[in-house]
């Protein structure tokens, strides 16, 4: 009886597990193919994209040459991307336009400032320093700079019968063709004295002086230099800045044109460039008392150019203004102005126009068509006897007025 009910019970035991199993069964059959939904649902898309990966460079070529042509959006996209090229490439070229105006102002405030020190200072002040005009100034092509002492009285009226125009004629050559010329000289050491009277008198005549803050005297050039470019850059706003010495014999117009080549180069240093031996010997001219800076006996100096005449454009002619303190001044002017600029970032332009001989020289160069902008005599730094020969020099070598006054700049 035992037994019988001891069966009966695992028996019923039996078919609760039984039933129990099934069921579980079945939930975990329902699950699994819920998760095989779910798996094969996710699963579906990534054979696809990869088929899509896997077509060939060729047919993506075809496709993209396809799309340009047939979609507008690309053809949206291309043309938003030319825009805002075309909206970067504005926008630098007028930082750099804001940037160059920036710069030209403050050249142009330093140069005021250092013609107010002048005026300030008490220095006797040219007839072309008017402050009201500064604000005002037009532009020029160059200005030239025509070196003289004070015994030089009968230079200067060799120069004004041969090359520089007169009177009426030099104001039309600053209104129509931009050029100005002065004779430039300082004063004496006794300011006031019968030598500033006799300049006084003559600029009075002619009206053709630029009288700088400056005690003249040989072994003051270097400063001479620093002051005329000073002064000069101040009072007109040129391309070119020239020196030039009152010996020498100009073709202005073969000049201009010249110096109108180089125009749109930024910092021009134009002349005749040479890198004579550096004299360490004293009592020979152009000693240089400085020669031990240059290295050994026997060096040579760097490449500048000859004194008697040369042209610096107006970027440069700025930085002396603005410089003008703490540039170092060597005896010999054109060993200065060269210091002063071999640092910088200049194009030295080598022209060996602009020192031709005298007759016959010049004249053989005018006869084949290459007019010298310059002549002189080497052995003489200037034309020898130049008060008696500069007609000659002139007549034979010169362009002749009309090709002046027909030049275009």
């Amino acid at each position: 009886m035992k037994n019988t009910m001891n069966l009966k019970s695992r028996g019923g035991e039996s078919a609760g597990r039984g039933v129990f199993s099934r069921k579980l069964t079945v939930l975990l059959c329902i699950g699994c193919f819920c998760a095989g939904m779910l798996f094969t649902d996710r699963m579906w898309t990534v054979p696809e994209a990869k088929g899509i990966a896997r077509t060939t460079q060729i047919d993506d070529q075809k496709l993209g040459v396809v799309s340009e042509d047939c979609d507008p959006t690309n053809k949206g996209v291309k043309s938003e991307s030319k825009d805002i090229f075309g909206e970067v490439t504005k926008t630098h070229h007028a930082i750099q336009t804001l940037d160059k105006t920036v710069s030209n102002l403050e050249m142009e405030l330093a140069a005021a400032r250092s013609l107010q020190d002048s005026i300030l200072s008490g220095s006797p002040i040219t007839e072309d320093i008017k402050i009201p005009e500064l604000a005002k100034k037009r532009k020029y092509l160059m200005v030239i700079g025509i070196n003289t002492a004070f015994n030089s009285r009968k230079r200067r009226d060799s120069v004004r019968a041969t090359w520089m125009p007169q009177g009426d004629m030099r104001k039309k050559l600053e209104e129509e063709k931009g050029i100005v010329i002065r004779f430039v000289i300082g004063h004496s050491a006794t300011s006031g004295g019968i030598l500033d009277r006799a300049i006084e008198a003559e600029d009075k005549k002619h009206g053709d002086f630029l009288r700088l803050e400056h005690v003249e005297g040989y072994l003051e050039l270097s400063a001479k230099t620093k002051t005329y470019f000073t002064t000069a850059v101040a009072l007109w706003d040129a391309d070119y800045y020239v020196k030039v010495d009152d010996d020498v014999h100009v073709n202005i117009g073969a000049l201009g044109a010249t110096l109108a080549r180089h125009r749109s180069k930024p910092r021009v240093y134009i002349g005749c460039m040479k890198s004579g031996p550096v004299l360490a010997q004293k009592g020979v001219r152009y000693h240089e008392p400085e020669h031990w800076k240059f290295g050994e006996d026997g060096n040579r100096y760097f490449r500048h150019a000859t004194g008697q005449l040369y042209a610096i454009s107006k970027e440069l002619a700025t930085y002396i203004s603005i410089n003008q303190h703490v540039l170092h001044k060597y005896v010999n002017e054109d060993v200065s102005l060269g210091s002063w600029l071999i640092g910088l970032d200049v194009e030295h332009i080598d022209d060996r126009r602009l020192c031709c001989g005298t007759p016959p020289d010049c004249e053989w160069k005018a006869q084949a068509g290459n007019i010298c902008v310059a002549s002189f005599d080497w052995s003489c730094s200037g034309i020898c006897r130049s008060v008696e020969r500069i007609k000659e020099v002139h007549r034979r070598c010169g362009e002749g007025e009309n090709a002046l006054w027909n030049a275009v700049f």
